[in-house]
């Protein structure tokens, strides 16, 4: 970094945490808009300015209205916000934690560790004790896609570093393999599932929004905000592993503490993500590096941007799959997917001269 004087104001070249607080202040601007347009989007004839002209009237709103509203708009809603929130942050918590561009928690195979949880809790989870299964409830999904994904982000982990160092290439080439494998374990349940379960893991795999509902929110919902609330205190540690490892240690930050509660939150905020929607791909990978590009790489506000344009993005998605073949439903995933493999390829020919692969 280079100083510049001027008189009595010194401003220091490359600093641009006054772009990323900006930028900040116009993403949640941008969440609050999309967020409205989102509630009077659909394939009826309900529309966020109606209901509210009758509520500043003082006129009952209609039986439809209400359910539309609360019951089917405004979960989806929250459940958007909060699964791309989550999928973004943990994008770039990764790319901190592996200090590369390429990491994901798709493309690594942690979601696919999430998805072999959530799909063996929804085709094998009638042969639990009824006892068990009474306890769990609703919580049993995001639970068991929790610890798939932990187990999984765990053994990638270790997979990936050899004598206090990691793999990038180590890193991408064992995360392919194991989502093979899990794919593979997959695939036998999904075999053993019945007609009804089949429909509704085909398009639960493709990623949708349109399941959502309060019992599903409920359930996922804490997970999801505990890892949101931990991840800016990421920020310093992330920040810090940016120098490398020893770099770090030597700045008094506790390496291995950052390392394994980056894991738990990436591995609870993808887990949970994926038990009430499904695969959605590329949105850990194209938004912080997006936000990357723009405001810089400090994670003190590329944790908290990520998820604001995570969310805002995943909306706009949702919007868009609701449009395409209307009054039908295009998965969101495939939405994504058209977005985000161009952006992925992008990136992969942009930092090919400093991959180590």
């Amino acid at each position: 970094m280079v100083a510049i004087s001027t008189g009595r104001m010194v401003r220091i070249e490359g600093d641009r945490s006054a772009r990323a607080r900006g930028l900040a202040v116009l993403l949640v601007g941008l969440l609050i808009a999309v967020s409205l347009a989102s509630l009077g989007w659909g394939a009826t004839d309900t529309s966020l300015s109606g209901v509210l002209r009758d509520l500043l009237s003082g006129r009952p709103i209609s039986q439809q209205d209400s359910i539309v509203m609360l019951q089917i708009r405004l979960p989806r809603l929250v459940t958007g916000i909060l699964v791309g929130a989550a999928l973004a942050m943990s994008g770039a918590i990764m790319q901190g934690l592996f200090r590369n561009p390429l990491a994901d928690p798709g493309l690594v195979g942690v979601s696919a560790g999430a998805s072999l949880g959530a799909v063996a809790a929804i085709v094998l989870g009638g042969a639990l004790p009824a006892s068990m299964a009474a306890v769990f409830g609703w919580y049993l999904t995001p639970v068991a896609a929790f610890v798939g994904s932990w187990l999984c982000t765990i053994l990638l982990y270790r997979i990936a570093t050899r004598r206090g160092r990691t793999s990038v290439a180590t890193m991408l080439l064992a995360g392919i393999a194991l989502a093979a494998m899990i794919g593979a374990v997959t695939g036998i349940i999904i075999y053993k599932a019945n007609d009804a379960q089949l429909r509704d893991l085909t398009f639960w795999g493709l990623g949708s929004l349109g399941g959502a509902s309060w019992p599903k929110v409920t359930a996922a919902a804490p997970v999801i905000l505990l890892a949101l609330l931990a991840g800016p205190w990421l920020a310093r540690g992330l920040n810090g592993l940016a120098l490398g490892e020893a770099a770090a240690a030597h700045v008094g930050i506790r390496v291995q503490r950052v390392k394994n509660a980056a894991i738990l939150t990436v591995a609870g905020a993808v887990g949970a993500s994926v038990a009430i929607s499904g695969g959605i791909g590329f949105v850990g990978i194209v938004v912080p590096h997006l936000l990357r590009l723009v405001s810089g790489p400090d994670h003190r506000w590329l944790l908290v941007n990520s998820g604001l344009l995570g969310a805002s993005l995943l909306l706009l998605a949702d919007m868009i799959s609701r449009s395409v073949v209307a009054p039908a439903e295009l998965p969101i995933g495939i939405i994504t997917a058209v977005i985000g493999g161009p952006f992925f390829m992008w990136v992969l020919l942009r930092n090919r001269g400093v991959l180590d692969l």
